[in-house]
């Protein structure tokens, strides 16, 4: 190749590195175009689809070396061969990993999981905490692989918002679009963790973003498909259950069975979220009351589980094989009953102990057991107008789950995804509709923004309950040096009336304060020692405070509405 050739691909080189640099800085500065959006969107996908499928070869090597066997669904029958100590320590050992990872790498030692990804998504741009989240994900694979009793879908969906924030991050991404890189990246995860795409687009936009704009489901739903394909390279194109028969329905003889089904499984889906917080609740005054050092707290966790399933090794891991046998109806009906109570009480037990995993799995199949017991009365009762008793458990399976996720439109389509089975859509739809109906008015509308509302954290009641919480005093104050500033007269005044806020404080604890009060605006001090007169840095005016919140309401609304 003479010079001049050497010369001018060089210098197409150099051309094209600069533009890519252009194009990166024009990228990180202007945010991604559509058309980009979409390219970035499908790479999200791949990745969360990855690490769904990594997540769960992580879980299946884990059971592999702890019991012995690499079938997930098989985990419990392969558990009771073995011995009772080592059923015993394997949970205990697991616990004793989990709480040296998160007493080492959160600052609370509680795993992330969904509920901070609906945070991440309504007060933090759509981003999650990187290192927490990663120590999560590492948690709750070492519990869900050494027999702690909860799902994998939460440490998933989580791990997959860590990769969003990440790119986020370095495309320095505004609220809007982070919000939607996050909506990609959950989708992708539920979809790559079920094989069920379009549930895994709608819960990203039902649960997460909770709201469907159009301008945010051409991504999703791009995300959510290669987080599928993903899902299928690695495993196949197979349902997660197989049912023993076709359902078969008397169309409208036979529909109040399923409403009074709905009721039944909203109570015990609120019974299920209950007992878990109930647990937690009662775990951490334990903890405190015995100086017990939060690291041991999931091994202690791993020792009731341990114990437990020495018993009943049908509550070690998410539980497919139960959940299977239930819905092929080869459980007898005191099985069903005790199987069904003792999975509570062991997602109880791994939640309160912080060992880490997600409720979506156990949900499916505690509602499973709980379906089939009701089929098998109901069908006992009426065998001539009832369908199969395996109808019902599949619709008890979806009631349940859509209760605690507060999804029934993304639940109920997981269900016909995972199994295959599309012609029971009404019997479903009408035991989904009564039970998050009724699940709905008894918690926070779901176990996540329950979980919130715990925090003080009050996504449930929508945007105008927690856009005051996101602005701080101090960044909408008038400062002594502003033109508008209020007259220092003014000001003492306020101080000597008590009427006054802290710097630091949110729009949320000064509005009340204006109710209260009746006044135009508060002094912003900092108090001093006994005797030292306060730190003035302004006035909070009403008008400035309302003038914020109804920018943030109209942002979202146009947001939502877009």
């Amino acid at each position: 190749m003479d010079a001049p050739q050497k010369s001018m691909i060089a210098s197409q080189m150099r051309d094209l590195v600069g533009a890519c640099k252009t194009g990166w800085h024009v990228l990180r500065r202007r945010g991604p175009s559509g058309i980009q959006f979409w390219f970035i969107a499908l790479v999200i996908g791949i990745a969360a689809g990855f690490a769904a499928v990594l997540f769960r070869t992580g879980i299946t090597f884990l059971q592999e070396a702890f019991y012995g066997t690499d079938n997930v669904r098989l985990i419990h029958s392969f558990a009771e061969t073995l011995p009772w100590y080592v059923i015993l320590a394997i949970p205990i050992l697991g616990g004793l990993a989990v709480g040296l990872i998160l007493s080492r790498f959160t600052s609370d030692g509680k795993v992330r999981s969904v509920a901070e990804v609906i945070e991440g998504a309504a007060m933090k741009d759509g981003r999650v905490e990187i290192k927490e989240g990663l120590a999560s994900s590492a948690a709750s694979m070492i519990t869900l692989g050494t027999g702690g009793s909860t799902g994998r879908e939460g440490p998933v969906v989580h791990l997959a918002a860590v990769i969003s924030t990440w790119i986020s991050n370095r495309l320095a991404a505004d609220g809007i679009t982070g919000r939607d890189l996050l909506g990609c990246a959950v989708a992708a995860a539920v979809s790559a963790s079920f094989n069920a795409p379009i549930a895994g687009a709608l819960f990203a936009l039902e649960v997460v973003l909770r709201h469907f704009a159009v301008h945010a489901f051409a991504p999703i739903v791009i995300a959510s498909v290669a987080g599928t394909v993903i899902n299928r390279l690695a495993f196949g194109d197979i349902t997660e259950f197989s049912l023993g028969e076709a359902g078969v329905l008397a169309f409208y003889v036979e529909l109040p069975a399923f409403l009074l089904l709905g009721l039944l499984s909203g109570g015990v889906a609120v019974l299920m979220m209950r007992s878990i917080f109930w647990a937690d609740d009662f775990g951490s005054y334990l903890q405190q009351r015995v100086r017990l050092h939060r690291a041991l707290r999931p091994a202690i966790a791993g020792a009731l589980l341990g114990g437990l399933a020495i018993f009943y090794p049908h509550i070690i891991g998410v539980g497919y094989e139960t959940t299977s046998a239930a819905l092929t109806g080869s459980l007898l009906l005191h099985e069903v009953v005790i199987f069904c109570i003792l999975k509570v009480i062991a997602v109880a037990i791994t939640m309160a102990g912080r060992m880490g995993g997600g409720v979506f799995s156990p949900s499916l199949m505690v509602g499973a057991l709980l379906g089939l017991a009701f089929g098998l009365v109901a069908t006992s009762i009426a065998p001539n107008i009832s369908g199969s008793e395996t109808l019902y458990a599949l619709a008890g399976m979806g009631a349940v789950a859509a209760a605690v996720l507060g999804a029934p439109i993304s639940t109920t389509l997981i269900v016909f995804e995972l199994t295959g089975d599309w012609q029971t859509g009404l019997a479903v739809m009408v035991a989904v509709s009564m039970s998050t109906a009724l699940s709905s008015r008894l918690v926070d509308r779901s176990f996540f923004l329950t979980q919130l509302e715990r925090r003080n954290i009050h996504l449930a009641a929508g945007p105008q309950a927690y856009l005051l919480s996101m602005f701080r005093v101090a960044n909408v104050l008038r400062t002594p040096e502003d033109a508008r500033a209020a007259p220092d007269d003014a000001i003492w005044e306020a101080i000597e009336a008590g009427h006054t806020i802290d710097r630091n404080a949110t729009l949320e604890q000064a509005m009340p304060i204006f109710e209260a009060t009746n006044r135009q605006f508060l002094a912003v001090v900092t108090l001093g020692e006994e005797g030292e007169p306060p730190k003035i840095h302004g006035a909070l005016f009403h008008v400035d405070a309302l003038r914020a919140y109804n920018r943030a309401l109209a942002a979202t609304a146009a947001e939502e509405h877009s």
